[in-house]
Order: structure tokens, then sequence, then C-alpha cells
């Protein structure tokens, strides 16, 4: 049997069980959603922020990319998934908090670190190198400040966050509703080996929830 007939199969038991116990809740997603958070996460098969955070249905937008990277505001270039996913949060779902949600042993920020996808062509790495140059900056101070090994991966995930938060202030839309008190912005780290969620503190370090 192949992945996706267990993924069928698995189906049968979500619209056999957790569909109906609530029934009533899917009826009124049926008509539109609400969420209040948007989550901007890895798109890596470990860190789902529904499983992690125990969310239910229309509780939580989610968008999900390699490394949980925000892109700076930019019109020209390119196709803007991440960007459109936000601008549609935060202007008509009116989103009142984004988290950004990165994640131990990333595998995009492991390629950013090493830089050895950096002469890649596309489908050998070369998209994946095109997104994560969004870490270029952070690398070298991480590089120079922890090297290359374990401590310069956790530091970078930790970076990452960061660069995203920061990116995420260059849309107008954003930074409009920041300054007046209607959008709240958050950093943090999923470890997986532990288990522990770690927070983005107003000083900038991150510490267990």
């Amino acid at each position: 049997m192949s992945k996706f007939n267990d993924m069928v199969e698995g189906y049968y038991r979500f619209r056999g069980n957790e569909w109906l116990e609530e029934r009533e809740r899917w009826t009124e997603l049926a008509s539109g959603q609400s969420p209040k958070v948007m989550v901007i996460a890895c798109s890596d098969s470990r860190v789902d922020p529904a499983t992690i955070f125990g969310s239910r249905p229309g509780e939580v937008f989610v968008v999900r990319n390699v490394a949980a990277l925000v892109p700076p505001f930019e019109t020209g270039g390119g196709r803007h998934g991440v960007s459109a996913a936000l601008e549609f949060a935060v202007t008509v779902l009116q989103v009142e908090e984004v988290l950004v949600l990165g994640h131990g042993a990333c595998g995009g920020v492991k390629a950013a670190l090493s830089g050895d996808l950096k002469q890649a062509e596309p489908g050998h790495g070369g998209f994946v190198a095109a997104w994560i140059d969004l870490l270029d900056d952070a690398r070298e101070k991480v590089i120079h400040e922890h090297g290359q090994g374990p401590e310069g991966q956790t530091a970078l995930e930790q970076e990452g966050v960061k660069v995203s938060l920061s990116n995420l202030m260059t849309f107008p839309f954003v930074q409009e509703r920041v300054e007046a008190g209607k959008l709240r912005l958050h950093g943090a780290v999923f470890a997986i080996a532990d288990g522990k969620l770690r927070v983005l503190q107003e000083d900038g370090h991150f510490e267990p929830a």
C-alpha cells in the first residue's frame, strides 16, 4: 500500500471520529474563518504547528516554507507566496498576532550555515540556495561568533527567526498595525530533540516557554 493510501485511511478515521465529534465546529468553519494568530513555520514534517500547539481547526492561519523565512517587502520579480499569505492574514483576516516559528535540526538552516548549495543549479539545490540566502548576513555573524558546528546551527536557527521578524516590519501594512498596537509579533524555536519551545524575549534571548 502506498503512503498516499495510508493517508486516505487516516482520512477515513478522521471522517468517522474527529470530524463527527467536531461537527458543529466544521459547520461554522464552512462559512468562513477568523483565526487570531498567524504562524510562519518550516515545511519540515516534524514541526507541524497544529500538533505542537494543540490547535483546533480554524484557530491558526499557517504558512510553511524552507526554514520558516519571511522575505523583505518587495514588489518586483518572482512569486511572493509568503508575502501573499501575510497580506491576506493581516489585512483580510485581521489576525492579532504573528508568530515566526523556527526549529532545531533545520535542514534549511544547516544548508545556509555550510554554504554547500551556493553554486547549485535549480533541481540540484539551486532553488533552496536562492531562498536561504536570506540568512547570508546572519550566517556571517554566527560563524564569526560560534563557528559552523552544533552551536552555530542552534545560533543560526535563532538568528533566522530574528531575520524574519525584522523583515516582517518592512511590510507597510505590518508596521502600521504594530505601531498602532493592533498587531503583535512573536518569535520562537521548537527543539525537536527535547520537545521544548523557546520564546524570543525583548532582550533578544530565547527562554523556555
